[in-house]
C-alpha cells in the first residue's frame, strides 16, 4: 500500500468512526487489507481510535497483525490480553519475533505461554530468550532444515517433498554432524542442478559465512551487506553447534531500527517513540532532555554574564554573538554525524582516528578562514567598525576549530565510556560550541575594544 493509499484509508476510517458506522471499517481490517497494511493504519491512529480499531479486528487475525506492529505498540496490546488469548495469538509468531515480545511481558505470563507449548517449541523459545535481542542469538530463527553429509541428493529431494512448505527465506540447507555441529551449507540452486546420485558432501560449501550467537546485531547487518546474504547459520561460539539461522528480513529490521535510533537519539528521543503516544508519556520522555538542555543553556548564559560590562559598552556584540555560536554548532554537527556513522559501520578506530582528526582540523581551518572573511566584510560594512570585524573573524576561526575537534573526538570518547554517542553527543557538542563561541568572541572583544 502506498503512502497515499494509507492516508486515504485512514481518512475513510476516521469519517466512519465519526459517523458511528463500523461495517466498512470491519471489512477493511478483516480481509480487504493485508495484515501489514492494517498494522500501518493502527500505528497511524491516535490512542483512542487505535483502541477502537483493535477491538474491531477479529481474533483470528490478531496474531498476524501483531507481527507487523512496532514493538512498543504490540506490547501494549499484548499486556491487555488474558493468558488464553495471548497463547492463541502467539501461535502466529515466528520464534524470534515472539521472543522479542515476551522479553517485555511479566515473567508470570511468559511462563504460562511457555507451558502451553510443546516440549520442542518451548526448548527453542527458551534458547532464544537466553540471548540479548540485540545479538545474533536474539535475531535468529530456530526454524531450519538440516541434513547429514553422507546422504545422496535424491534422498534430500525426497525429504524436502515431505514438507508441506519450507521455512521462509530458505535459500540453502544446513549440513550438520550427528552432534548438530555445523559442517557447511547446501544451496538449493546447486541441489536442483546436480546429479541426484551425488552425496551432500560432494557438493556442499564448507567455506560459508557463519555467525556466532553473541555477535552484536549491527555487526550482523554489516556482514549481510558485505557478503550479499539472504540467510546465514548461527552457531555457538565455542562448540560450533548449530543454533538457528538469520534471514534478510530480520536484518532489514535491524538496519531500520539503527537508522531510527540515530535520527531520534539526536533529539533525545527513544527509538521506540510512538508518533501518537499519550500526552503524559510523551511529556515525561522529552522532559528529561529539556532539563539537560536547560543546564547547558545556563552554562552558556553564565559565560555571557562574565562579559556583561563589555556588552554594555558595545551593543553590536550582542547582535553578532549568535552568528559565532551558530556557525560552530553547524560545523560541529556535520563532523559529529559523520563520525557517529563511521563508528556504527566500524570504520573508525585508533588506527585512523588521528588522520580523521587532522583532516577535520584542516577542513575547519579552511572553512573558518573562508567564512570569517565573508562575515568580517559584512560586519565592517554593517557597523562601520573594523575592530569588531577582526574580532568576529577570529572568533569564527577558533570556534570552527574547536567544533571540528569536539565533533571528531567526542563520539569516540563516549563510545569508549559505554555511552551512546548519538544520544549524548549532540547535547555536549552544542554546549561546547556555544561556550567556546561566546568565550572567544567576548574575550577577544574585551581585550581589543575595552
Amino acid at each position: 500500500m502506498s503512502e497515499q493509499d494509507n492516508l486515504n484509508h485512514l481518512q475513510t476510517i476516521t469519517e466512519s468512526l465519526e459517523a458511528g458506522t463500523t461495517v466498512q471499517i470491519r471489512y477493511l481490517l478483516n480481509g480487504a487489507l493485508p495484515a501489514q497494511d492494517v498494522a500501518r493504519l493502527l500505528e497511524s491512529s491516535p490512542p483512542k481510535e487505535r483502541k477502537l480499531l483493535w477491538e474491531l479486528i477479529e481474533a483470528k487475525n490478531e496474531g498476524e497483525v501483531l507481527q507487523y506492529l512496532s514493538e512498543e505498540i504490540g506490547v501494549q496490546f499484548l499486556k491487555d490480553m488474558d493468558t488464553e488469548r495471548l497463547i492463541a495469538v502467539s501461535e502466529h509468531f515466528e520464534s524470534d519475533d515472539l521472543a522479542d515480545l515476551l522479553q517485555h511481558l511479566p515473567e508470570t505470563i511468559v511462563k504460562e505461554v511457555l507451558a502451553s507449548m510443546t516440549a520442542q517449541d518451548r526448548m527453542r523459545l527458551e534458547a532464544l530468550l537466553s540471548y540479548s535481542e540485540d545479538s545474533a542469538g536474539g535475531l535468529m530463527n530456530t526454524d531450519t532444515i538440516t541434513i547429514r553429509p553422507n546422504i545422496t541428493l535424491d534422498i534430500v529431494l525426497r525429504y524436502l517433498r515431505r514438507h508441506s512448505k519450507l521455512p521462509d527465506m530458505t535459500d540453502s540447507l544446513l549440513v550438520v554432524s550427528r552432534s548438530d555441529r555445523l559442517l557447511g551449507i547446501l544451496p538449493l540452486t546447486r541441489l536442483l542442478v546436480s546429479d541426484v546420485n551425488l552425496t551432500v558432501r560432494d557438493i556442499m560449501e564448507t567455506d560459508c559465512t557463519v555467525i556466532k550467537a553473541d555477535t552484536p546485531a549491527n555487526e550482523v547487518a554489516q556482514i549481510f551487506e558485505k557478503m550479499d546474504l539472504v540467510s546465514a547459520p548461527v552457531v555457538d561460539g565455542t562448540t560450533q553447534k548449530l543454533l538457528g539461522r538469520i534471514t534478510i528480513d530480520d536484518v532489514v529490521d535491524v538496519i531500520r531500527d539503527e537508522a531510527e535510533h540515530s535520527m531520534l537519539s539526536m533529539a533525545g528521543l527513544d527509538e521506540d517513540e510512538d508518533t501518537f503516544s499519550p500526552i503524559l508519556k510523551t511529556t515525561r520522555r522529552r522532559a528529561v532532555w529539556l532539563g539537560i538542555n536547560l543546564v547547558t543553556a545556563f552554562i552558556a548564559s553564565y559565560v555571557i554574564g562574565l562579559f556583561q560590562d563589555t556588552l554594555d559598552q558595545v551593543v553590536a556584540l550582542a547582535i553578532l554573538m549568535p552568528i559565532v555560536a551558530s556557525m560552530g554548532g553547524i560545523a560541529g554537527s556535520q563532523v559529529l554525524t559523520l563520525v557517529i556513522r563511521g563508528i556504527a559501520l566500524n570504520q573508525i578506530g585508533s588506527a585512523n582516528a588521528r588522520w580523521l582528526l587532522n583532516r577535520e582540523l584542516i577542513v575547519g581551518l579552511i572553512n573558518g578562514l573562508l567564512w570569517a572573511t565573508v562575515i568580517a566584510a559584512l560586519t565592517a560594512v554593517w557597523f562601520d567598525n573594523i575592530k569588531i570585524a577582526y574580532i568576529i573573524a577570529g572568533a569564527i576561526i577558533i570556534n570552527l576549530l574547536f567544533a571540528a575537534t569536539t565533533g571528531t573526538l567526542l563520539p569516540i570518547l563516549l563510545k569508549k565510556l559505554g555511552i551512546d554517542p548519538a544520544l549524548a553527543g549532540s547535547v555536549i557538542l552544542t554546549t561546547v560550541t556555544d561556550v567556546v563561541g561566546f568565550l572567544s568572541f567576548l574575550g577577544l572583544a574585551t581585550i581589543f575594544l575595552i
